[in-house]
């Protein structure tokens, strides 16, 4: 079953208790009993390499090994050494998991997943994914604006966020930025449980909730998860070697070891359970992977097992198998414009959130502008200067392009807030993609790039007319736009920033020299002439000739323009400079160059826009 974005994924927002927002004591009983995820014989298997040189064939490796349970209302954790499986069957329960692999059947209620459980339900990841340059209640009201349904009004919304905040005891920090040194781990954490529960979801997932935090601040943390379960919600974690007075909470428990059940059950009765068996256990060679197949046996004998099967049964009966469709489509409760309007919203708070960065860079720019203005001042139309005049250019290129390594990062270092807020259904991919374009990387790249420009232009005396200055500012925006977009494309997607960014400035660096060497030496082996169409400062440099040369006289002590000769120069107007470049010295030479850039601007984002969209979303 799929579905298009027209359709709509509304979150169960009908229940209402008191202490949760939107839920009531009537509807308790309703709620308790509607949250029930049970899971069939559940096999995960995954492809590995079986050495390190490419093209050998994969080992198929047997991650979880026929899993079955229920999880209810309540506190479920699932709990296991490292390497033992429980993040794996979280993230399958939670429809999280990359489904190739996956064998069995998850069920809510006795019925598949539909194409919207991702969206219906809440999933915690265990770093916390929330936009450090915005406040508790800015991050909330994010949440809420995307994944509440538009039949809302902004005051339900907004008693809505107040009644999370105050439940969840973060009043007194609701105003902070998360990303300060003023709210604590555990707040953090809140925050990240308050951004799932806005949309009252019946079933909320969290990965290693306690993971960072101290002993204290990871008992305050599990305290909150019970009493949200015990108002009807079922609860569902990984959590590894939790404290005694934290076990204690828990309502059923999940046991894995190398991937295999070994208890699944009321968590309460598990120790007795355990001590049980324990004077045969003792009894047993010491070899680990003995020992767990002992233990998986003595489970699948055990009465809790046969409890388990028969209400597994029950839930099951009379359900068609089929293939779960929660994989498929992710819908939307928000149109296309809403969600691009509160993208642009949070990008440009971002922008501001930042204020040290974007001083820092305005007046790094400023001074390395002045340097470089004092270093090519004076730059008088005498037939001594056409060169200083095209190098000056060249500096004016490499910088743009030299400054835009770095501009990829803004997809990179968002690529966990993105992956988990577009699987949860808060926005299209377009809208992010086109969001973070326009009012992110766009202000952080166009007023340094301005006063750059401008500080030199002045001082190094370039062409002294608007027309000439306005379009050099057009030309010098477009090839750091498109060298922005080319980093886009190499940085988007990598798990090795610094291979994008060694990459990048190789291409660069190569690019220049080839610039260098048609400007001085004139000549281009013909094998790599081709290479030029691929070159962003190739572009750019030749727009900005176009512009500063034609119509220059570069002889004035001889009177006329026409003129071709010069003491000790052979170059007396910058039509015969930009013949001798090889030039077309018509309105085409420039405009040309231009689209150069744009086409190559376009590709570029469409590549970034791909690899955006099939960026691994599913771990």
């Amino acid at each position: 079953m799929t579905f298009s974005d027209d359709q709509i994924c509304i979150p169960m927002l009908q229940r209402n208790t008191d202490g949760l927002p939107g839920m009531s004591s009537r509807d308790l009983q309703t709620s308790t009993e509607g949250a029930v995820l049970s899971f069939h014989h559940i096999y995960y298997r995954v492809k590995v390499k079986s050495g390190f040189l490419p093209g050998q064939n994969k080992e198929e490796l047997e991650i979880l090994s026929d899993i079955n349970g229920i999880m209810k209302p309540g506190l479920n954790a699932i709990l296991g050494p490292t390497g033992g499986g429980k993040s794996f069957l979280l993230d399958i329960l939670a429809a999280r998991k990359d489904p190739r692999g996956l064998s069995g059947e998850v069920l809510v209620n006795g019925a598949p997943r539909n194409a919207n459980f991702p969206c219906e339900s809440g999933y915690v990841v265990q770093d916390d994914v929330v936009m450090g340059t915005l406040t508790v209640r800015e991050n909330l009201q994010f949440s809420a604006a995307l994944r509440l349904p538009t039949t809302m009004t902004n005051q339900e919304k907004n008693e809505r966020i107040n009644k999370v905040i105050q439940n969840l005891g973060l009043s007194k920090v609701a105003d902070v930025k998360v990303g300060t040194q003023f709210i604590s781990g555990g707040e953090r954490k809140r925050t990240s449980i308050a951004m799932e529960l806005i949309t009252d979801p019946p079933i909320l997932f969290l990965d290693e909730p306690t993971t960072g935090l101290d002993s204290s601040t990871a008992s305050t943390v599990l305290l909150l998860l019970k009493r949200i379960s015990e108002q009807g919600r079922t609860i569902i974690f990984s959590i590894h070697q939790p404290q005694y007075s934290i076990f204690k909470l828990f309502d059923c428990l999940t046991l894995l070891a190398s991937g295999r059940l070994i208890f699944h059950g009321p968590a309460q009765e598990a120790l007795g359970y355990f001590e049980s068996i324990a004077n045969e256990t003792e009894r047993l060679s010491q070899r680990e992977k003995f020992v767990i197949e002992k233990l998986v046996e003595y489970y699948a004998t055990s009465s809790f097992y046969r409890d388990t099967k028969a209400e597994l049964d029950e839930l099951s009966r009379g359900q068609e198998k089929k293939r779960s469709s929660a994989f498929k489509n992710i819908t939307y409760v928000t149109s296309f414009c809403h969600q691009l309007q509160w993208i642009i919203r949070r990008s440009f708070k971002n922008v501001l959130g930042i204020p040290r960065a974007s001083i820092a860079q305005i007046i790094a720019t400023v001074i390395l502008g002045l340097l470089v203005g004092a270093t090519f001042q004076g730059l008088t139309n005498s037939c001594m200067k056409t060169e200083s005049r095209a190098g000056l250019l060249l500096v004016l290129v490499v910088y743009e392009c030299f400054s835009s390594v770095l501009a990829g990062q803004i997809f990179v270092v968002e690529r966990k807030l993105f992956i988990h807020e577009y699987i949860s259904g808060y926005y299209r991919l377009p809208c992010y993609f086109f969001g973070k374009l326009l009012f992110d990387l766009l202000p952080r790249k166009l007023l340094p790039s301005m006063l750059f420009i401008c500080i030199i232009y002045f001082m190094a005396g370039l062409k002294p007319e608007a027309g000439a200055f306005f379009i050099t500012i057009i030309t010098v925006t477009m090839v750091t736009y498109t060298a922005s977009s080319l980093s886009l494309a190499m940085a988007t997607g990598q798990n090795l920033h610094y291979l994008s960014t060694l990459l990048m400035n190789f291409y660069f660096v190569f690019m220049m020299v080839f610039l260098v060497i048609s400007l001085y030496v004139g000549t281009i082996p013909p094998k790599l002439s081709w290479l030029q169409y691929l070159s962003i400062p190739h572009y750019g440099f030749r727009a900005l000739q176009h512009i500063q040369f034609l119509g220059q006289n570069f002889c004035l002590e001889l009177g006329t323009i026409g003129s071709n000769t010069c003491s000790n120069y052979v170059i007396c107007t910058g039509e015969e400079f930009l013949i001798v470049q090889g030039m077309d010295l018509s309105p085409w030479g420039f405009w040309q160059n231009l689209l150069g850039l744009v086409v190559l601007m376009i590709f570029f984002l469409i590549i970034t826009y791909f690899r955006l969209l099939f960026l691994k979303k599913y771990s």
